[in-house]
């Protein structure tokens, strides 16, 4: 139990704490005011166009009390809200706060956040300003100073004051023990303290704020939650971060992969790059977006984030060995590499998949947890999620290698360490005896070492017994979670092309169209036409969780770009349409490669080879 003692000084009030707002000179359309940020004079322009409005000073009475004005950025332009802001459509309402329309006004946020919130859609009882001043009284009572510990969940989490003074610190612990109190089901959210001291800041007084915490908590929102509130849910989020890290960070990614020995270790301290991380004034930029946006605007900050110091790195390489310390050091000085304005606009310029898409992926990781042992009461882990690669042993590839093939696997499956299932080495060259010992696991990952010494694979989502779905002979199947992969000569990862290129999803109604039958021979003069119209892989399973790459998820212009796996008694094809990633032969000896549509890949090695080894490896479930 963390023990803090409190000291509760009165509250200074008074007008000279609220914010200051500019208003327009009597009798003129427009002049000139003066706005007093602490010591400091500004002046701006009040402006009366029929569009722009300056927020009502009587609405905003007291905010600013917990403010110490001298840490507080001074506005660097005056700030145009449109008057009927409130009245806009939603989609509208965003792009004003991606834009910054209220992002130099003070005033305008202490206006807008409360109303923000009140229109989040929670549950029907939910705390409010009168349940947290019953509780305050009954907690802190009227000495003037009280010890008090803080809630439970907060151990091990930041709790940045930013520019708050030292009522306003007490002021938010207050808040914090009033939730722990009344919201006893929370057991872990980092996110919660940042995001209560940033609307402390803008908060008539303690009880407005903790309304304002307590309805983001309460959010039944689908698809579209604020705050984890269990170690699970945040591992989830951390674990879905991942994810889409690998997807849309690559170069970033394969970086963190080669400077940690635990690339979700580093994932997992992402939220910690925004709250604390990030100076105030990008923060509160980042809050006025994620009220209207919930958690996936943390997500695309964060890839942005990435990105950015993937570029920041690039020309010097990694300074040390610590990369979660170069990270969080690299977004403390933030402002050196580039501006708010243009972070929210490649933020936003990031092809995420849907709110409902991410939210499935969330599901699929919170149930791989689940099957660690991670439990909705459990606080912190009892053990590592990583996987040690140091016992790990392969004919094919290195240790090294294997924790670059994984890191590259969704995270979900990343958490179970590699169990050899298949190797020609042990097995012998037999299909018949490689699929009958793949069948039942979901997913492998499939490793080839030709006789010249390069080394490919492929990572495929589905069980293989889902060729017989349909018969003996089934068309394709898998979804877009299959890629496949160079080791030797060099690493390169080749993932369904619709990742990197989602435009191409545009809607083109398809046309039915008899399944077509793959060619399972890996002679290349043997090559069938394409045609215009091709299957689409078998659907799911029903009951399986299939996230954000499940081929439903998507209306493809072209069936040729949707082939992942397909396995019959002649031989096994992985990635189809205009050629073949890789297939081959009955004997498991002769295979070939060459561009496919599916993968958009060069041959992952020379196009016809002779396999001197292969091997399967599934995933360890306990």
């Amino acid at each position: 139990m963390l023990q803090v003692g409190l000291s509760l000084p009165r509250s200074p009030g008074g007008a000279a704490a609220a914010f200051p707002m500019a208003e327009p000179a009597a009798g003129e359309d427009s002049g000139t005011g003066r706005e007093v940020l602490g010591s400091s004079s500004v002046t701006i322009v009040v402006t009366s166009e029929a569009d722009t409005w300056d927020i009502d000073t009587s609405s905003c009475l007291g905010c600013g009390q917990f403010v110490d004005w001298d840490k507080m950025p001074e506005p660097q332009q005056p700030a145009q809200i449109p008057r009927d802001v409130l009245d806009r459509p939603p989609k509208e309402l965003k792009r004003l706060a991606r834009e910054g329309c209220w992002g130099w006004s003070h005033g305008g946020r202490a206006w807008l956040y409360p109303r923000l919130i009140q229109r989040v859609s929670c549950r029907l009882v939910t705390p409010d300003a009168l349940v947290y001043r019953d509780v305050a009284a009954r907690l802190f009572g009227k000495p003037s100073v009280s010890s008090h510990p803080l809630p439970e969940f907060l151990e091990g989490c930041p709790m940045p004051t930013y520019c708050l003074n030292p009522h306003g610190v007490t002021a938010l612990k207050k808040i914090l023990i009033c939730v722990g109190d009344l919201f006893p089901d929370i057991t872990h959210s980092p996110l919660l303290p940042a995001l209560a001291a940033l609307l402390l800041h803008y908060s008539e007084d303690e009880a407005q704020c903790f309304e304002s915490v307590s309805r983001l908590i309460a959010s039944n929102a689908p698809h579209a939650g604020y705050i984890d509130q269990s170690f699970l849910a945040h591992q989830a989020s951390c674990m879905t971060f991942g994810d889409l890290a690998n997807k849309h960070c690559p170069a970033a990614h394969r970086l963190i992969a080669s400077a940690a020995e635990n690339v979700l270790e580093v994932y997992s301290e992402w939220l910690s790059w925004l709250f604390p991380g990030l100076p105030f004034g990008y923060a509160v930029r980042v809050l006025d977006v994620f009220l209207l946006e919930g958690q996936k605007v943390l997500y695309r900050i964060a890839l942005a984030l990435l990105k950015q110091f993937r570029l920041s790195v690039a020309p010097a390489g990694l300074q040390g060995s610590d990369i979660k310390a170069e990270l969080q050091a690299f977004v403390r000085n933030i402002a050196q590499h580039v501006t708010v304005d243009k972070l929210l606009e490649r933020a936003f310029g990031i092809r995420l998949f849907s709110r409902k898409e991410i939210w499935l992926l969330q599901m699929a990781n919170r149930k791989a947890l689940m099957e660690r042992g991670i439990t909705v009461v459990q606080r912190r882990p009892s053990f590592h999620l990583a996987v040690d690669m140091q016992n790990f042993s392969s004919s094919i590839v290195t240790a090294q290698e294997m924790r670059l093939v994984w890191s590259w696997i969704p995270e979900r499956f990343s958490l179970f360490p590699p169990l050899l299932l298949f190797s020609t080495s042990e097995d012998g060259c037999s299909l018949q005896r490689f699929y009958t010992c793949c069948e039942g696991y979901e997913p492998t990952v499939l490793l080839i070492k030709t006789t010249e010494g390069e080394v490919c694979g492929a990572f495929l989502s589905s069980d293989w017994s889902e060729r017989k779905k349909n018969g003996v002979t089934s068309g394709f199947f898998g979804t877009g979670e299959c890629f496949v992969f160079t080791v030797r000569p060099e690493a390169e990862r080749y993932e369904w092309v619709f990742i990197k290129k989602p435009e191409l999803a545009k809607a083109v109604p398809r046309s039915p169209s008899p399944a077509p039958e793959p060619r399972l021979s890996p002679s290349r003069d043997s090559r069938s036409p394409s045609p215009n119209h091709l299957a689409v892989p078998s659907p799911q399973r029903r009951g399986r969780l299939s996230p954000f790459l499940a081929i439903r998820h998507f209306l493809l212009p072209s069936k040729t770009a949707s082939m992942f796996m397909a396995g019959s008694r002649d031989g096994i094809v992985i990635g189809g349409g205009g050629g073949q990633a890789l297939s081959l032969d009955a004997s498991l000896l002769w295979g070939h490669t060459e561009h496919c549509e599916t993968f958009d890949n060069p041959p992952l090695c020379q196009e016809n080879f002779q396999v001197q080894l292969l091997e399967v490896w599934g995933f360890q479930r306990a």
